[in-house]
């Protein structure tokens, strides 16, 4: 039997499963699917901006890969609250989001049409990562559109002013800027060393 749960936010089809870091496959996690889109056949369909239907304290961690840039910068500060709300005192937040800082770069060195790397999605451009994924938009899933964007400071900001506590962001491959973030700004943690040193963080 499991003995924590994890929300994975933003879950999308059954199939992208793979992207769930190897840190909660194991027996230890339960996983809870939420997603704005019925489509991908979630447990819970709800934005991550109004999660009402789950309760305060009640999940150990909340796994976020690129969603927050389908938000509007106004909404990002209400989804960050309500992931501290449901997060239990101990719990964690893990999330990626495209850095916009890297692709800035990108463009002005490269260009915005120019592949940047190959995604199980297809090749990934500047416009892609800008904007939102053009083949899906293309086909009408506007839930792939980007309406905002994250530096490290910005990002860093937005996640102190929600109430967050300790946290380590890094620059990951693919553009990629991720973030382990406890409720908790415990100086000392023995067990939040250990989940980083496990992320690899």
């Amino acid at each position: 039997m499991a003995n924590y749960i994890f929300l994975n936010v933003g879950c999308g089809p059954v199939h992208e499963d793979d992207r769930i870091p190897l840190y909660f496959r194991s027996a230890d996690w339960c996983e809870i699917r939420l997603d704005v889109d019925p489509a991908a056949q979630p447990d819970i369909v709800a934005s991550i901006t109004d999660m009402s239907c789950i309760l305060s304290d009640s999940v150990d961690c909340i796994w976020s890969s690129h969603n927050l840039e389908h938000l509007y910068p106004h909404e990002v500060d209400q989804a960050l609250r309500e992931f501290l709300r449901i997060l239990k005192p101990s719990g964690f937040i893990y999330l990626k989001v495209p850095d916009l800082q890297l692709v800035a770069e990108l463009v002005v060195s490269n260009g915005l049409d120019e592949i940047a790397y190959d995604s199980p999605a297809g090749p990934i451009t500047p416009l892609d990562m800008i904007f939102g994924h053009t083949a899906s938009l293309a086909v009408g899933n506007m839930f792939m559109a980007h309406r905002t964007g994250f530096s490290p400071p910005l990002l860093q900001r937005l996640l102190r002013a929600a109430g967050f506590g300790y946290g380590v962001l890094k620059r990951k491959e693919a553009l990629e800027l991720s973030a382990v973030v406890f409720k908790s700004n415990a100086a000392e943690d023995p067990a939040r060393d250990g989940i980083l040193a496990e992320l690899e963080f």
